[in-house]
């Protein structure tokens, strides 16, 4: 393994790590919070906190599925993938040795940041349970393998965009990172090539010289 990473600079594991340290701090950090004060809901809880009257707030919800919520239920495999994906982004990374490019160590450090907030409610870790009274046909006091949300904005009640977190956040960043990552590496790049030397020229001028050079030697 020295063999193919010996080439990578030492400066991009760290600021790898760094990143998903402090990005899976931050999104864990801030469910947690979140959570411990709006969650379970109790008539004696706020149902969500307003930061911007109509527009943003913190509101706590639970995603069994992928974005947006799609492919709720199918927790464990999601889970899955995110392991498969953070393999696959360490062997681009430091196998490959793609991690000498700073911008795709900085968009998938933040991807590989989401991934693990995210995987770590998928595993329950956060050790919420369901209540009692919660819609659906969770058994209450069952474990909890959910998503955690909290962020709220919308435009009005009839234009909401769906809960996301931090994680959430970070995966979408990287992913623009990589779209543009990819569309500044495609762009045909501007070569300015020097004229071909006139032969013809050539040819004069080596005659003019010889000339000279003849008359010089008949004086």
């Amino acid at each position: 393994m020295r063999r193919y990473t010996q080439l990578v600079p030492s400066s991009r594991y760290l600021v790898f790590l760094l990143l998903v340290v402090v990005g899976v701090a931050g999104d864990l950090g801030t469910k947690h919070w979140v959570f411990s004060r709006l969650w379970p809901p109790t008539p004696d809880k706020p149902a969500f906190l307003c930061l911007w009257q109509d527009h943003i707030g913190l509101q706590v919800s639970l995603n069994e599925g992928a974005v947006f919520g799609i492919g709720q239920g199918l927790v464990l495999w999601f889970a899955l993938f995110s392991i498969l994906a953070v393999l696959g982004i360490l062997y681009w990374l430091f196998i490959l040795r793609e991690a000498k490019d700073w911008w795709l160590t900085v968009a998938l450090g933040g991807i590989t940041a989401g991934i693990f907030g995210n995987l770590y409610d998928r595993l329950g870790l956060h050790g919420l349970r369901w209540p009692a009274g919660m819609i659906g046909d969770h058994t209450p006091g069952t474990p909890i393998y959910a998503v955690r949300d909290w962020i709220l904005l919308q435009w009005n009640d009839a234009w909401r965009w769906p809960n996301f977190n931090i994680a959430d956040s970070l995966l979408v960043i990287g992913a623009i990172l990589l779209i543009w990552h990819a569309y500044i590496r495609g762009r045909p790049q501007n070569t300015s090539v020097s004229p071909a030397p006139d032969a013809n020229a050539s040819l004069s001028v080596g005659h003019s010289e010889a000339t000279d050079s003849g008359e010089a030697s008949a004086d």
